[in-house]
């Protein structure tokens, strides 16, 4: 006669119980996106810009939509190993890349960090996208700067936009 399984052993599909408390897929307690998440999306969207690529052409070449190129820039999908690395291809960049001037604010954000106690999150995650350094403004402007042929012309204007930015606003 064969034994019965006891009754009080869980069926082979239940899922783990996730800790009170945990993450969802990386994301913050607050459901806002992880800091390190968005600074990678940060830097794809700065290297596509600087290349003159449209989330529609990148997204092609890479084999999907705009709108999940958009994601993937605002860090509200995760990019993984593999499409990490088919990006970093694509926009001609080692992957380590996309970490490259990550703050230790951000650093200590990461899903691991958080589990082991090493972030206070003293700074809401919102704050990360205030940067202005990822605004398409910005962009532009150094997309433009770089465009300039000319390298006493480039210098010109550099030395224009500190001049213009020491100046102070007049109230009008």
């Amino acid at each position: 006669m064969p034994a019965s399984k006891p009754a009080s052993s869980p069926p082979a599909t239940a899922k783990p119980t996730r800790a009170k408390g945990s993450m969802r897929r990386g994301r913050m307690p607050s459901g806002q996106p992880n800091p390190v998440d968005v600074h990678v999306g940060a830097r794809v969207r700065l290297r596509r810009t600087l290349m003159g690529l449209s989330q529609e052409k990148l997204g092609e070449a890479i084999g999907l939509t705009f709108q999940q190129v958009q994601k993937y820039e605002r860090g509200a999908n995760r990019i993984g190993a593999s499409r990490l690395f088919d990006l970093a291809r694509v926009l001609d960049v080692p992957v380590s890349f996309f970490y490259d001037d990550m703050s230790d604010e951000v650093r200590d954000m990461s899903p691991l960090a958080i589990a082991h106690g090493a972030s206070g999150l003293a700074e809401d995650p919102a704050a990360f996208e205030a940067d202005p350094l990822a605004r398409r403004e910005t962009l532009e402007l150094v997309r433009a700067y770089y465009s300039i042929p000319d390298p006493q012309v480039r210098k010109r204007v550099y030395e224009l936009a500190k001049a213009l930015a020491a100046v102070p606003e007049t109230k009008k």
